[in-house]
This record gives structure tokens, sequence and C-alpha cells, in this order.
């Protein structure tokens, strides 16, 4: 389905396409995980390193425009001590007991201020393995217009809008690299926006929902 299509016709598409919200832990049915190791596979700990990962949920906030679908991110504060400075979908470490919707809830009204009132969940998406050692499960909502943002800016320091049809356009998911000081070279998604460079696991994010909804392509293109 084009992805640029009045929302209301997207929006049951989208939601029979992703997982129940209660398919999590134990629950989630067998699937590919996506991960930072998708473009480095050399780099993969195996599947011992599962029980060590850290359970984290972000929201994947679809906005219900007239005019179309955009995906709500932020830019993270440039005084946090990891991952300072890039994009990302509002999310953290979920508290004990807490469901992944609940903690991707908590943690956009926390970061953002998005009232959760405001935002309907879908479902989940495919869950992501980091390099830093966390299995995030991201949680699809969709958000009505009129919410009023207040981010905290010890987290969060800018928010911005990325129409959702030019982030599910393969044309625009790269595959760059950058050269680390050991001399190895590590790949990752990248789907750059006006001034915004959205990448790592949050293109990967991005890149996984792209291939849930519309497939599987034969890859992004470099740049």
């Amino acid at each position: 389905m084009n992805p640029s299509l009045a929302p209301h016709l997207l929006r049951d598409w989208i939601t029979s396409r992703l997982d129940p919200l209660d398919a999590h832990g134990e629950n989630r049915p067998e699937q590919k995980m996506g991960s930072d190791f998708d473009l480095n596979p050399e780099t993969h700990p195996g599947d011992h390193g599962m029980a060590g990962l850290a359970r984290a949920a972000v929201l994947t906030p679809l906005i219900e425009h007239e005019g179309g679908i955009s995906v709500l991110l932020t830019r993270r504060s440039d005084s946090l001590r990891k991952h300072t400075g890039q994009v990302a979908f509002p999310g953290g470490r979920c508290d004990p007991g807490e469901t992944p919707a609940q903690t991707a809830l908590r943690e956009a009204q926390e970061e953002i201020g998005l009232d959760p009132s405001f935002v309907t969940l879908a479902g989940l998406s495919t869950p992501y393995r980091t390099g830093t050692g966390f299995h995030v499960t991201p949680v699809v909502g969709f958000v009505k217009p009129g919410f009023v943002l207040t981010p905290n800016p010890a987290e969060v320091a800018d928010v911005f809008e990325t129409p959702f049809s030019f982030l599910m356009d393969p044309q625009n998911h790269q595959r760059q690299h950058r050269d680390l000081p050991n001399g190895d070279r590590r790949h990752f998604y990248a789907i750059p926006y006006e001034q915004w460079f959205i990448w790592g696991a949050t293109a990967g994010m991005l890149r996984q929902l792209y291939i849930r909804l519309y497939g599987e392509t034969e890859g992004a293109m470099s740049a």
C-alpha cells in the first residue's frame, strides 16, 4: 500500500501487519530480530549473548495529519553520556513488571511530554538488538494532532517530524560505514532527511518496519 495515502486508509493496513501488544517476552512469536549486527555479521556475539540483554522499548509515533502520516523523532541531548546528539525514538529501559507498551508511553511522556491520551497503540514491530546490549521492542502508535510537547532538556535537544512516505521509501535507505581507530569498518543504515541524520539503531528499526510492511528489497543503496 502506498505510504503517502490518507491516514484513515493506512491505519488498519499497518495495524494488521504488526504483532499484538501482548506478543512480547515469552508470548512473542518466533521471528527474525533486527540488530546493529545485520550489516556486520562477523561481529555478532551469537545467541549466547541474548540472556544478558537489557529490556527496552521505544514508541514509534505515527501522527495522523490530514495531509498524511508523519513520524515523530527526537534528537538526544548533547549532555547525555551515551548516543549524544543522535536521532532517536522516545523510549528507554523497561522498569520491572512493565510491558513494552507501558514503557513506550511512559518514556514518551517523560522525554517529550506526549500525553498518552493522544496515542492509540496499534501493535509491536520487529524487535531490535543494539550493540550496546539492549533488546528493544518498537511499539507503534497512532497520534492524533492537537498535542502540546514539553521536551525534557536533560534528555531531548530537539523534536521533529519526518514524512512516513519518505521513511518508507527504500530509495532513501542508505548503507554507510565508518572506519574505527583500530582499522575495523562498521556498516550501518542511514536515512538522511533535510538537516537530520537518522542512522544506527533508529534507522535500523525503521528499515525493519519497512520490511514488515512492504517486504524485503534487494537492499539499501550505498552512499
